[in-house]
């Protein structure tokens, strides 16, 4: 079944819903053990070890970068400024986790439950997020240039001043997110659902809009310079108005015929 579009009055309460009552302190000599046990799982098929839980742990500034953590729970962890960079995390359940600052530089995340996380100003470049559960989340000046986020449930995020550059963002669900100041330049959206996603002052400059579902998207200020929207679903002259600039852009045959 499809998801309704966001709106703000289920987006602003989600983030602190999923905030934890208390936090469990993690010293290092405990770590290890839960991460040894959680290796031991994984490489027996479940059948020895035991999954890592740090539901609700305090890890701020810890180094897992490396680790083999699929599957892991890091839901409602405190993950400020952690090093997860080459981490293997591919359907971890990170819903509502703080990783403010945190380093996810090529990071595995394909299929990773981070619903409601907080990843405000942290660094995912080139990492994979294919088929990711990202809705709502909170990703302000994050850095996620030639990250993979194919088929990626961004709905309700918010992105704004993020830098996309280069990103894969094909048949991603965007719906409702906020984009404000977005660097999307040179990003492939093809396909990718934008209905009432918020671009103003975007840069989508040389960025692949091809069947895009565009439908009361705002691009009040946007850069759209070389864009292809050829084919681009629900898109009308009045949003294309409002953009900075179309210098280059190729528009779908409807909105290039003279009235």
């Amino acid at each position: 079944m499809a998801k309704a579009d966001p709106t703000a009055e289920t987006i602003a309460p989600h983030a602190e819903a999923v905030r934890p009552a208390r936090l469990q302190a993690i010293l290092p000599a405990e770590l290890a053990p839960i991460l040894a046990a959680h290796r031991l799982y994984l490489e027996t098929n479940r059948k020895h070890g035991t999954r890592g839980n740090l539901s609700a742990a305090d890890l701020r500034g810890c180094d897992l970068s490396g680790q083999t953590l699929r599957r892991i729970r890091l839901d409602r962890a405190l993950l400020w400024n952690v090093n997860l960079a080459n981490a293997d995390l591919q359907r971890a359940n990170m819903i509502g986790a703080d990783l403010r600052g945190a380093c996810l530089t090529s990071a595995k995340l394909e299929d990773a439950r981070i619903s409601g996380a907080n990843l405000e100003a942290a660094t995912l470049e080139a990492a994979v997020l294919i088929g990711a559960d990202l809705e709502f989340a909170t990703m302000p000046k994050a850095m996620l240039r030639h990250a993979s986020l194919r088929g990626a449930d961004l709905s309700g995020a918010i992105l704004d001043r993020a830098d996309l550059s280069g990103a894969d963002l094909r048949a991603a669900n965007l719906r409702g997110a906020s984009l404000r100041q977005v660097n999307l330049d040179h990003a492939d959206l093809r396909t990718a659902r934008l209905g009432g996603a918020f671009l103003n002052g975007a840069s989508l400059r040389e960025t692949d809009l091809r069947g895009a579902y565009l439908r009361v998207a705002q691009f009040d200020g946007a850069d759209l310079t070389a864009a292809d929207l050829r084919d681009a679903e629900g898109l009308v002259r009045a949003q294309l108005a409002a953009a900075r600039c179309l210098t280059g852009a190729r528009l779908p045959a409807e909105l290039t015929a003279e009235d």
